[in-house]
């Protein structure tokens, strides 16, 4: 008889550096609760297929969703309306000169049926820590000098733990997305790791895939 996930018991954590297995994740993803955002925390949970979301008034939540959204870099789709941007010279690309502002901008600009942010203070100095050690890292798409869109994520140096993106401008996100997987395609990274399904992310090629599977490529067993 199949466990019942959706019943499974919370684990809380201390602060012992480890994780439950996976297969203690309920029906929704929900793995764990409590613990810290140290970088050796966060690093750990994302070599091992976790990542941490939760509210600001929340305790620490940590995930591991089955199926997995993933993308593979030589996937990307690139509309033909698309196309035409990446051609035209309106937007400029850098990485990582503005960690901070760009998580900043993916937590202050609303989007369509979101109330808040889960990207609370003590995540931005989290993940600050880990762009100082070299594992976050940005792209920031610029137009006419302006910070108009990007993306952050985690680099663990054969997949890209994508996090959060923003835009300010029609496209700018997407610009930033597509030269991100272009990127990873030539250096031959397995994967990038949307995390959860939406439609904006299977409009530009991520599909979903089974957590063991994920977990194989995340070892670098595929």
């Amino acid at each position: 008889m199949q466990k019942d996930r959706e019943h499974n018991p919370l684990f809380f954590l201390t602060e012992r550096l480890e994780f439950p297995s996976l297969e203690n994740a309920n029906s929704e993803g929900l793995l764990a609760v409590g613990g810290d955002l140290s970088p050796e925390r966060l690093l750990l949970a994302y070599q091992s297929g976790i990542f941490p979301w939760f509210n600001e008034d929340s305790l620490i939540l940590w995930w591991s969703p089955d199926p997995r959204m993933i993308l593979f870099p030589e996937k990307i789709k690139i509309s033909k309306s698309m196309r035409k941007v990446l051609n035209s010279g309106r937007f400029q690309l850098t990485k990582n000169t503005c960690f901070e502002e760009v998580l900043h901008q993916c937590a202050t600009v609303k989007r369509a049926n979101q109330q808040g942010t889960w990207i609370t203070n003590d995540m931005v100095s989290a993940y600050t820590e880990l762009h100082k050690r070299g594992y976050a890292k940005s792209y920031e798409v610029w137009e006419k000098g302006t910070l108009v869109g990007g993306l952050y994520g985690v680099d663990l140096g054969h997949v890209f733990c994508g996090e959060s993106m923003f835009s300010i401008v029609d496209n700018a996100s997407k610009f930033a997305f597509i030269h991100l997987a272009q990127e990873l395609a030539s250096k031959n990274y397995n994967l990038i790791d949307c995390q959860l399904h939406t439609n904006h992310l299977e409009s530009l090629g991520a599909e979903e895939m089974p957590r063991s599977q994920f977990i194989n490529f995340l070892q670098g067993k595929n």
